[in-house]
Parts: structure tokens; C-alpha cells; sequence
């Protein structure tokens, strides 16, 4: 029996194990015990995960694990000052994460690449967003999944101003390259959080996609986001004074507690990737993912 079959039928077992799962009341016991706040408790969390993924904590703000109050506080951590570069270029798109690329490229009209032989469109990935859809259609596309040991703060990839957040309710399956390959529709499927921003380069969206293990998405316009199965697209107010609307690239934007996928969409003949930028590429935040075209 070969390997490729044995992990197909592993994959489908798994498939098979999120659909049978209270995915939400998994995620709220998660959310519960990273929030513990026990001393010895939340030390033992956070050893144990450092040790079993091998987490670089070299770079971490604060000391490990003293300095975190909890294991969730300790999983959205800041990195030291300086220890991300942005890429200073006036033309250059920068990773809003940590992570590993997905898949990058073009879009083929309103339908963007999940995994081989696997596609979904601009419209499902957006719900309700339509009019705004249209305005990638042809453009180009970025998807990177941050890993468990992953620092997993979200960074603005251009300097602009946000103009809309939306949180699309859904499923919570996991985003690892098994499930990724096997479930159509994935990115569709599972609850998001989709920030629009308008930049010198045109209209940029970023993506916030949840997954199996994760409680919540924070950003510092709406706080922290509840996930929740079901419910209409919700509109999230973004009102200046809870924080400036104008940022900077590089700012960060938002982080997830525990781990997932970023998308990241820009138009039509504003963006050319490195050509090296190929699926499995290591991402580190603030490096440049390719140039854009500022309008005058």
C-alpha cells in the first residue's frame, strides 16, 4: 500500500472527524483553557508548546513564559523591537505574516486558486461583498497559512486607509495543507473577517480566515470577534476614534488567537510577484512579496 494512499485515506479520516465535531463548543473549551491564568497552569501550556513545535521564543517582547499572563497572551505575543524589518520601497507589497505561502498568482477572472484542481470564486470568498468582488476580478492573489509556531500578529501589506471590515460567520475546519487539498470551497466555507483598504495602488483586500483551532480574531478597530456558526455578514464599525483608520505598512492590523490563513487581494494590473514566490516559500512579515504599481 503506498504512502500517498495511506495519507490520503489519514486525510479523509480527518475530513471525516471536523465534520463530526461540535467545531464552535470545541473552540470555546480551547478558548477556555488558553485563557487560564493559574501560574504553574499557563506555564506548562506554554513550555509544552514551545517544546512540541519548536517555537523560536529568541524573539518574543517578554520572557517565556513569565512575562505572559496567559497561553493565549503568550500565542498573539509582539516581537521584539526590530525584529521584522519592512521593506522600505515605495513599490513593494510586504507579507502581512509570518507563515508559509499558500498559493500566490494571478486571478482567472472571478475564480482564484485553493489547491490543485481545486478553485473557488471571488464572490463566495467575499459573501455578500459583491460590487466590491468585481473589483479583483483579474488581479492578483496571495494565500499564506500560519503554522502553530508562527509569531501570529496581521500586518498592513501597503500603506492606506481602512474603508470597511466585514465578519462573514461559518465553519471552523482546519487550514493545514491535508484539508486545504481536500475540501472544496474551504476558504468559503470557514467564518472570516475581511478588511477592505484603499491604497495608492487601488483597492486591497485582507482576509482573516478561521480554522479548527481558533477562538477569536482581534483587530484594534472592533476588539475581540466572537466566532459563530451561523448569522448574516456583518458590517463592523470602524470609527476613527477607536483607532486611526490610516496605516502605514507594516502596522499591525489584527491577530488571531491561535492560528490560520491570511488572503490577501489586489486589482487588476497593480501587483507583479517575485518570481520565487512559489507554494511551500517561507514568509517572514515585512519582506517584500513582490511591487505594485502606485498611481501618480
Amino acid at each position: 500500500m503506498g504512502n500517498s494512499f495511506v495519507s490520503t485515506i489519514h486525510g479523509q479520516l480527518f475530513l471525516l472527524l471536523q465534520r463530526i465535531l461540535p467545531q464552535h463548543a470545541l473552540m470555546a473549551l480551547v478558548g477556555a483553557v488558553a485563557g487560564i491564568r493559574i501560574r504553574a497552569v499557563k506555564d506548562f501550556l506554554i513550555r509544552t508548546f514551545v517544546r512540541i513545535y519548536n517555537v523560536d521564543t529568541t524573539e518574543t517582547s517578554r520572557e517565556v513564559p513569565a512575562g505572559f499572563i496567559d497561553f493565549n497572551d503568550f500565542f498573539t505575543r509582539e516581537l521584539a523591537e526590530r525584529a521584522r524589518p519592512i521593506d522600505s520601497s515605495r513599490e513593494s507589497v510586504v507579507s502581512p505574516v509570518d507563515g508559509i505561502m499558500s498559493a500566490s498568482g494571478l486571478i482567472d477572472g472571478n475564480t482564484l486558486l485553493q489547491a490543485k484542481g481545486i478553485h473557488y470564486t471571488l464572490e463566495d470568498l467575499l459573501a455578500t461583498d459583491l460590487p466590491d468582488a468585481a473589483l479583483f476580478e483579474n488581479g492578483s492573489f496571495a494565500t499564506m497559512y500560519l503554522a502553530p509556531y508562527n509569531y501570529h500578529r496581521v500586518h498592513s501589506p501597503l500603506p492606506g486607509q481602512l474603508t470597511a471590515a466585514r465578519y462573514v460567520p461559518g465553519r471552523l475546519y482546519s487550514v493545514n495543507q491535508t484539508t486545504v487539498g481536500l475540501l472544496p470551497g474551504l476558504f468559503t466555507r470557514n467564518e472570516r473577517l475581511i478588511c477592505h483598504f484603499r491604497t495608492a495602488a487601488g483597492p486591497m483586500a485582507v482576509i482573516f480566515v478561521g480554522a479548527l483551532n481558533v477562538g477569536s480574531v482581534s483587530t484594534p478597530w472592533t476588539g475581540r470577534i466572537r466566532v459563530r456558526k451561523k448569522g448574516v455578514v456583518e458590517d463592523l464599525d470602524v470609527n476613527p476614534a477607536v483607532a486611526p483608520v490610516e496605516v502605514e505598512k507594516g502596522q499591525m492590523i489584527g491577530w488571531f488567537n491561535m492560528g490560520s490563513t491570511v488572503i490577501l487581494l489586489l486589482p487588476p494590473g497593480a501587483c507583479t510577484w517575485r518570481e520565487d514566490l512559489v507554494s511551500g516559500s517561507r514568509l517572514r512579515m515585512g519582506e517584500a512579496l513582490g511591487k505594485v504599481v502606485i498611481s501618480p
